[in-house]
């Protein structure tokens, strides 16, 4: 009796078990491989960046996959090819030689932020690829050599106040009578001097960062509308490196850049609706030569680290804390 109850229950448990390993044999028939590139140039860098950079990074970012077999069969390898082509669409260090060092510094940048913000490698890949997992010292070694791309030592943040005058901010970048504009089309317009001031921020390369909103990102702020953020927004980070007065206050020095970002959601579709921009130096000359420098340079961060903040950094709680206020003393 025991033996045909044992009969009746073992067979559906192997018909299933046959039915599992036909689907799963089935659905490698739509395994397609990733596409192979070619190497036309590879990042120049330290040894000791090199291999974090290998080890962390490549397997996505680069056209050297090194793939671990569970990484080629479907379903998880529509998953991987999929990863794999975004990432070298944003970063593809086996085309490096199309970087320029403005690009490769400002590239540098990113990836630190990444690391330092444990965003990169990504959390679902590393749980099964414990090797590219980045450790603190992993990401002190690509932190010294990305402040010494700006001729910066990796010295402790500066714990003194930072005052820059609002008259020293206004003269610090350069007037010219014909402004640039970016390959994807921001133009550039010394009107932001005049905006209102929504955040500040200072960074690990001892700059100043002033936060400029127009008046419809200013609004958004106020009203904590930015999730999107409206069209016609316009936000603007001005960069300046700092200088230390006699008396031990911070001020704005030499100006670095101004860094847009402008809010049309039809025109830039590819970048979540930003058109992003740099005007650097004396010159304001714009960081990219094609449009395309945005959607490889400039949104994966954005979309890593912001994008619970409508994919924007430094966003203060309230512009205006009066209707904050009002509300709180209401309860």
């Amino acid at each position: 009796m025991d033996s045909v109850k044992k009969k009746r229950t073992t067979k559906p448990i192997a018909i299933l078990f046959i039915a599992i390993v036909g689907v799963f044999a089935g659905l490698q028939l739509f395994n397609s491989p990733i596409e192979g590139k070619p190497v036309t140039g590879t990042i120049e860098a330290p040894h000791e960046v090199i291999a974090v950079l290998e080890r962390s990074c490549f397997n996505c970012h680069s056209n050297e996959q090194k793939l671990s077999w569970y990484d080629k069969l479907a379903p998880i390898s529509w998953g991987v090819k999929k990863d794999v082509e975004r990432a070298r669409e944003v970063m593809n260090f086996s085309e490096w030689s199309k970087v320029s060092p403005g690009e490769h510094k400002g590239r540098m940048y990113s990836i630190l932020n990444m690391m330092q913000a444990g965003k990169m490698p990504l959390h679902e890949y590393t749980l099964l690829h414990a090797s590219a997992k980045v450790s603190a010292k992993d990401i002190e070694v690509i932190r010294k050599y990305t402040l010494s791309l700006s001729g910066k030592s990796p010295s402790p943040a500066n714990t003194k106040e930072v005052k820059p005058l609002q008259q020293d901010i206004k003269t610090a970048s350069v007037s010219h009578s014909g402004f640039p504009v970016s390959p994807n089309g921001v133009k550039y317009t010394p009107e932001f001097k005049n905006w209102k001031v929504i955040s500040m921020s200072t960074l690990f390369d001892n700059s100043i960062r002033v936060i400029y909103g127009n008046s419809i990102a200013v609004k958004a702020v106020e009203t904590d509308n930015f999730h999107p953020w409206p069209d016609g927004s316009i936000v603007v980070k001005a960069v300046w490196k700092q200088t230390e007065a006699p008396d031990g206050e911070i001020r704005p020095g030499e100006f670095v850049n101004a860094q847009f970002m402008v809010k049309d959601s039809k025109k830039y579709t590819d970048t979540e609706g930003w058109g992003f921009a740099k005007f650097s130096g004396k010159d304001l000359h714009p960081t990219g030569k094609t449009a395309s420098f945005a959607r490889e340079s400039c949104i994966a961060c954005h979309r890593q680290l912001a994008e619970p903040t409508g994919y924007l950094f430094d966003v203060p709680m309230k512009v205006n804390t009066k209707n904050l206020i009002e509300k709180l003393q209401t309860k």
